[in-house]
């Protein structure tokens, strides 16, 4: 299997891609995790149909011959030659590209506080993927925590099936969100968005300068200490969706070779002008090269899928909107940067890699990443580190590296569909 330009991420870049790639008349294939096609923005679920400009992005993949789709599928090994290793539901195997395409997105941050492994605390993002794909929320009481536009849009898709969001309890200061609140008159479209969304919140209590301090619950979380300012409040509740933004998936095109650059989201890949990384014939869009928002990553995808067809004009003629969209995540990202109290919320005993069931004070005591590891497994499990490195890096101020392959856990048959030399030549 092989195609002329190869797309993973099936998100607003992915499928801005894909759509300018087949209008070119070259030979298109998407590769994405999600079972259908829409990111973690435009996840579809039983009762969430796509709409507006995610229904025509969506649509025009089976409107096009020429794009052939692998849902449910993720990229495990890059092999080197063009060639990648992916696993479907059903087997592995190996796919070609001729120009590749990394839209892998963004993930959410999550940081260790005592009672964020309880049942019922999820993240943001998270909140929003469970409802969507079915979880009844109708009558619960939730609260919303952590930073940035996530939280309203979470807040939003919960209060539409039917629950109680109890509060909005944002970390950054009321003056930065003020002064964030007013850059967005230089992007129209993201002012009445966020106007809409107010004004349907406007009798959720909304705490700024504020953070979860702790959940609570034996078997279930039932409240939570919020600390705000001076003060602290106790809110009752039956979940929790706390996170710190959003970190970029660049582990793809990290093990691809890309060079990579310090963002104020994290490590990203480095591209140049026409999303082109630093290896021949590879492009990144999307949150993958810095967290920015919806409207850019549609940008950079069609940006990058124009170069790679070869049509630099009509790329050029999108330079404008997307330095536009640059500035709006800029803006965004100064709004609201972490507090470095958030920091110190985690007591010793408060886990902090979930999967290797390792204590905070545990990792703690070692120098760096690479040093916690080799004592405590910690970010050895099946995540490989993407919650609990991230949440090490900012308490700790470690650098946490580049994922090592399989980047998913993968069945022996996948693995056994790799010629012998490039895991053996790993192993070593």
């Amino acid at each position: 299997m092989k195609f002329d330009i190869l797309i993973i991420g099936a998100g607003p870049a992915g499928l801005h891609a894909a759509r300018v790639a087949a209008d070119a008349g070259v030979k298109v294939g998407v590769i994405d995790d999600n079972a259908l096609p829409g990111g973690q923005i435009w996840r579809q679920g039983p009762q969430h149909a796509p709409k507006g400009e995610a229904r025509a992005a969506i649509d025009a993949l089976s409107r096009h011959a020429n794009i052939t789709r692998l849902c449910g599928t993720r990229v495990v090994h890059s092999l080197g030659d063009k060639k990648l290793l992916v696993e479907g539901a059903a087997r592995g195997y190996q796919v070609g590209y001729d120009k590749l395409i990394v839209a892998t997105g963004a993930r959410e941050r999550f940081l260790p506080y005592p009672g964020w492994t309880l049942p019922g605390v999820t993240g943001a993002g998270g909140l929003q993927a469970l409802i969507k794909g079915g979880m009844p929320v109708a009558g619960q009481r939730i609260v919303i925590a952590g930073t940035g536009p996530l939280l309203w849009a979470a807040a939003i898709t919960a209060r539409k099936q039917g629950a109680h969001v109890a509060a909005i309890v944002e970390q950054a200061s009321a003056s930065n969100v003020r002064h964030f609140a007013f850059g967005l008159l230089k992007t129209p479209a993201k002012l009445v968005q966020a106007a809409g969304m107010r004004f349907d919140l406007r009798a959720t209590p909304y705490y700024r300068g504020a953070y979860v301090a702790e959940a609570y619950g034996d078997t279930q979380l039932t409240h939570v200490r919020v600390r705000h300012g001076e003060s602290e409040m106790r809110i009752d509740c039956d979940r929790l969706a706390c996170a710190y933004g959003l970190v970029p998936n660049a582990q793809i095109g990290i093990a691809l070779g890309c060079q990579i650059v310090e963002t104020p989201s994290g490590i990203a890949l480095r591209v140049d002008e026409w999303q082109a990384t630093s290896v021949p014939d590879v492009y990144a869009a999307g949150e993958c090269t810095g967290v920015g928002g919806m409207e850019l990553s549609a940008l950079e995808g069609r940006i990058a899928a124009h170069a790679a067809t070869g049509d630099r004009e009509h790329a050029r003629a999108l330079f404008a909107s997307r330095e536009t969209y640059r500035q709006f995540a800029r803006r965004m990202h100064e709004a609201f940067a972490l507090n470095a109290t958030l920091r110190t919320l985690a007591t010793p005993d408060t886990i902090l890699c979930r999967c290797e069931d390792v204590a905070f004070g545990d990792a703690s005591k070692y120098r760096s990443w690479r040093d916690a590891k080799l004592h405590t497994r910690c970010g050895m499990g099946p995540c490989q580190g993407k919650v609990c490195g991230e949440a090490a890096a900012f308490c700790f101020d470690w650098k946490t590296g580049a994922q090592r392959p399989p980047f998913a856990p993968a069945r022996i048959a996948t693995l056994l569909e790799v010629e012998p030399s490039p895991l053996a030549d790993h192993a070593q």
